[in-house]
C-alpha cells in the first residue's frame, strides 16, 4: 500500500512510525497511543502531519462514520484476522516484534 491519506494506529506506541512511508505527502498518522513516537524528524521530511488526542463519540458520530464506511467513502485495510482464542499468541508476537503488521482480533 502506498499513496494512503490517514493511517490511525489503534495499537501506537515507539513503533508508529513505521506507517510513514505509506502516507502520501500531506496525508496524516494518527497513532492512539503516541507514547514513544520516534518518527517527528522522518513525518516532517515525508510532509507528513502526526497528531493524536483522546476523543469522546457520539451517537450521532458513529452513524456518521457507519455511512462513509458505507458509501465507501472510508475504506479499512485489514492485513489478517484469526480467531479470538489465538490472541494471546498474537499479542505475544506483537510483544517480541515477530509480526510486521497489526492484526484484528474476530
Amino acid at each position: 500500500m502506498r499513496d494512503i491519506d490517514l493511517v490511525v494506529d489503534c495499537v501506537g506506541g515507539p513503533d508508529s512510525g513505521r506507517f510513514l512511508p505509506v502516507l502520501k505527502r500531506g496525508g496524516a498518522l494518527f497513532p492512539i497511543f503516541p507514547l514513544g513516537f520516534n518518527g517527528a524528524e522522518e513525518a516532517e521530511q515525508l510532509g507528513v502531519s502526526v497528531s493524536a488526542t483522546q476523543v469522546r463519540s457520539s451517537g450521532a458520530q458513529l452513524q456518521e462514520l457507519a455511512g462513509l464506511l458505507d458509501n465507501g467513502t472510508i475504506r479499512v485495510g485489514i492485513d489478517s484476522t484469526f480467531a479470538l482464542a489465538d490472541a494471546r499468541k498474537r499479542m505475544n508476537g506483537l510483544q517480541k516484534g515477530t509480526f510486521r503488521a497489526r492484526s484484528c482480533l474476530l
